[in-house]
């Protein structure tokens, strides 16, 4: 069989796909991309990158068909080309959770220092919701909020929970959620919360996993 086979066409076209997430600033890019439709300034400043740096990891996503753009004026917006983009990360994210011990330190480290608790399905989340026997708190800044989030929601971001805290109904649990599962802002807002006497829990992922299981948003 020849080397250049259409399989073998068609796995380098996917090896294109798995090189192009190969890089730790693109990963990051995704989770943000994930959010919603964002500008490469924006992009830019919440991966800690500078424009044009942050623009040719951009401009790699959408080249391997994981990212896609919109021109308003001078400004260039991306978003996630296709939501199965997501369900990618996922399965990146269980992988290395269940074969690499490297993964596994961090987590048992960092994360669990911070939270060990099981964290709140969105199914029970929901059911909770609908009954109103739960504060949904979502941690992200404030112009994430403001493309989409849980219906219901009230909007704190972990930069300002420790001054605002007093809106907070220490009578109510509280879910907390924020980009996805290792979201370092959900961690450290239950971690503060929890040690001011708050009976509060982790929603076990974030915004773009319960968007994409058709669960109710709302925008600003």
């Amino acid at each position: 069989m020849s080397s250049h086979g259409p399989k073998q066409q068609l796995f380098e076209q996917f090896a294109l796909i798995a090189k192009t997430l190969g890089h730790a600033h693109r990963l990051a890019l995704v989770e943000h991309l994930a959010q919603g439709e964002q500008s490469v300034d924006v992009l830019a400043q919440k991966a800690g990158l500078s424009v044009a740096n942050a623009s040719q990891h951009l401009q790699q996503l959408r080249r391997a068909g994981l990212a896609a753009t919109r021109r308003d004026g001078k400004f260039i917006f991306y978003r996630l080309a296709d939501p199965s983009v997501l369900d990618l990360l996922t399965a990146l994210h269980q992988i290395g959770e269940r074969n690499l011990s490297e993964v596994q330190v961090v987590l048992s480290g960092y994360f669990h220092d911070r939270d060990a608790m099981e964290a709140v399905t969105r199914k029970e989340l929901l059911k909770r919701s609908r009954a109103g026997a739960v504060t949904i708190l979502d941690v992200r800044p404030h112009d994430e909020f403001a493309l989409a989030h849980v219906a219901g929601a009230i909007n704190i971001p972990m930069g300002d929970l420790e001054r605002r805290m007093a809106e907070l109904d220490p009578a109510i649990e509280i879910v907390a959620y924020c980009r996805g599962p290792y979201c370092v802002f959900s961690f450290e807002a239950v971690s503060l919360l929890r040690k001011r006497g708050f009976h509060i829990r982790r929603l076990e992922d974030g915004l773009p996993e319960w968007q994409a299981a058709g669960l109710p948003v709302e925008r600003v």
